[in-house]
């Protein structure tokens, strides 16, 4: 595999993650602890190696991965998620889980992909899909198992309907893909969770941001991320003023 567009190679090294974690799914059953950890593993090591090998020079922040500090000063880093939403990939009548693959570079998020391999698109941040028409009552994705305690009371002042999924790549892909018009999170994340996810929505004209507002930063010393915030550009303000009230 060679690859001269960091897009491209974000794009093909996240479909290739895909190929392999749903090949490992699909043999003889296994125990799903056994399943996420071997999933995790299997993906983590064949992006970790494809990065070494075709980007020999940047640094990777992986989830799966020993965080090495030289990333700190480097001026492209790689921000992987080898398989997003490991609960959901276990449980085998469930498409959202995802792969995240992006490269920040010079202090901003520059490309990335999110593959959906239960669902079959890898969406990555050139040429991404059209944003469809909204309905009447927005949606908002929310955790399955730790959606924001304010959740509720947003959605009674917008009256929206909160809609619980599985893995961040998957919420954030779905408002994207017309499936819902935001997807709100509040419980903590980590950079990896969020990167390929984020730069892919903003280069479909999405917004994205932390729940109150404030911008969102990567390659830090520390890559816990409190919370976010990805919306339809014309949800943001309202959005953001519910949350402002309901959070207390």
């Amino acid at each position: 595999m060679t690859c001269d567009s960091d897009v491209e190679l974000a794009r093909l090294l996240a479909t290739h993650a895909g190929v392999i974690l749903l090949r490992l799914r699909t043999r003889r059953p296994v125990p799903a602890s056994r399943l996420k950890a071997e999933g995790d593993r299997r993906s983590h090591d064949f992006l970790a190696a494809a990065l070494a090998k075709l980007r020999p020079g940047d640094a990777v922040l992986s989830e799966e991965g020993t965080d090495d500090e030289a990333r700190l000063t480097a001026r492209r880093v790689w921000i992987v998620d080898p398989l997003d939403g490991t609960r959901e990939y276990s449980e085998i009548d469930r498409d959202d889980w995802a792969i995240h693959v992006a490269l920040w570079e010079d202090g901003e998020l520059a490309a990335g992909a999110v593959a959906l391999p239960g669902l079959g698109p890898t969406l990555s941040s050139e040429n991404p899909p059209a944003l469809r028409p909204a309905p009447a009552r927005p949606r908002i994705l929310v955790s399955r198992s730790r959606p924001p305690a304010y959740a509720e009371a947003v959605a009674e002042k917008l009256d929206a309907e909160l809609v619980p999924m599985g893995s961040a790549g998957a919420k954030a892909m779905a408002v994207l893909r017309g499936q819902a018009e935001a997807y709100l999170h509040d419980g903590g994340q980590y950079e990896w969770d969020s990167a390929a996810p984020v730069v892919v929505a903003r280069a479909a004209g999405l917004h994205t941001s932390r729940v109150d507002g404030s911008p969102l930063s990567y390659n830090r010393p520390n890559p816990y991320q409190p919370d976010l915030l990805i919306c339809r550009p014309e949800l943001s303000e309202p959005l953001l003023a519910a949350i402002a009230a309901s959070r207390g």
